[in-house]
């Protein structure tokens, strides 16, 4: 399995818009590289990067796509 770096952009909160950057074998050269890309992007900028592990592209992608449910900030958590 490899890591994937896609380009995100959200036009609408319905569009997800992923553009495949780049793939790596090892995590930590990914994690190097999603950092650099993500410190040139401007402070005001809609666009995110991120880094995944998946089998293939394809997953990736398909997996970036899924909507997630905000996470439940329990009591003692705040």
């Amino acid at each position: 399995m490899h890591y994937y770096v896609f380009k995100i952009t959200e036009p609408t909160p319905i569009v997800k818009n992923c553009e495949f950057i780049d793939k790596f074998e090892v995590f930590k050269e990914a994690k190097n590289y999603a950092r650099n890309l993500r410190v040139e992007l401007p402070l005001n900028s809609t666009v995110s990067i991120k880094m995944i592990h998946a089998a293939n592209q394809l997953q990736a992608e398909e997996l970036l796509q899924e909507k997630r449910e905000k996470t439940v900030t329990l009591e003692w958590e705040k």
